[in-house]
């Protein structure tokens, strides 16, 4: 990969700037415009979109246990979303959203450590992804999450997409201007044509959903990824991932003593 996407410079940098929003927020229209046309337009956006829902199975019935560390510091600790709402609210469950983005090599370097988090989280907890728009190179791969979910695909392919990318090289990355043909001809190795997933990819649908979360990631002040909110409140700071996750912890614990 390019100097620029090495993943040893990036962890080195503070966290939450790791992959920064360079680029104003557009609307996004009622009509679908195609995603060949949207990668190769100036950069639309803002960030994030629905959920993905990360499976209740997958959380299952994992004790609670009481986060250890010390005690969190408003400000310093996380940022109190005046406003905030969850982005998708279920069945009363605490809902963590991820903002990310498949282009982001901090986005990347974080998924071993919240993957392993994410499989240890009570059944009162809902992951729930969102991706972020923060310009052309960034908006097919949104489109693709939300069609990869739409066909039931995120669960098979989340980890995967990130892989191709950035360690496979055979998914275009951050300024390779990525455009439908590739991203669709990968998702047909798990069981949907590459036309069906294009045709995905760019439904009416999908724009309601970028819609959604774009209004998200204003309202939740999102300014780079991996970004971590909790039930829509608390935009989680830190030093490093694992810091990321423990300020998390406290959170959840928070907003289950307020139930």
């Amino acid at each position: 990969m390019k100097s620029r996407y090495a993943l040893t410079l990036l962890v080195l940098l503070p966290i939450l700037a790791a992959c920064s929003k360079q680029e104003t927020a557009a609307p996004v229209t009622d009509a679908a415009p195609a995603v060949e046309a949207v990668a190769t337009t100036e950069a639309p956006a803002a960030t994030p979109a629905e959920t993905s829902a990360e499976p209740a199975a997958a959380l299952n019935d994992n004790p609670v246990v009481a986060p250890t560390g010390p005690a969190l510091v408003p400000g310093t600790d996380y940022v109190l979303i005046q406003g905030g709402q969850p982005f998708d609210p279920l069945d009363g469950k605490i809902e963590v959203v991820e903002v990310f983005g498949y282009v982001c090599p901090a986005c990347n370097a974080f998924q071993s450590s919240v993957r392993a988090w994410k499989a240890k989280l009570p059944a009162d907890v809902r992951v729930t992804y969102v991706p972020a728009l923060f310009g052309p190179d960034w908006v097919p791969y949104a489109h693709a999450f939300y069609a990869a979910e739409s066909l039931g695909l995120v669960d098979r392919t989340h980890d995967a997409v990130y892989e191709a990318i950035h360690a496979k090289n055979s998914l275009p990355g951050e300024g390779d201007k990525p455009t439908a043909a590739p991203i669709a001809a990968f998702y047909s190795q798990y069981g949907v044509t590459a036309e069906q997933f294009t045709n995905a990819m760019n439904s009416f649908a999908i724009n309601g959903k970028l819609n959604k979360a774009r209004q998200f990631a204003v309202r939740s002040q999102i300014s780079g990824t991996p970004s971590l909110i909790v039930n829509g409140k608390y935009l989680v700071k830190g030093r490093n991932w694992d810091d990321m996750l423990r300020i998390a912890d406290h959170l959840i614990a928070q907003e289950r003593a307020a139930k």
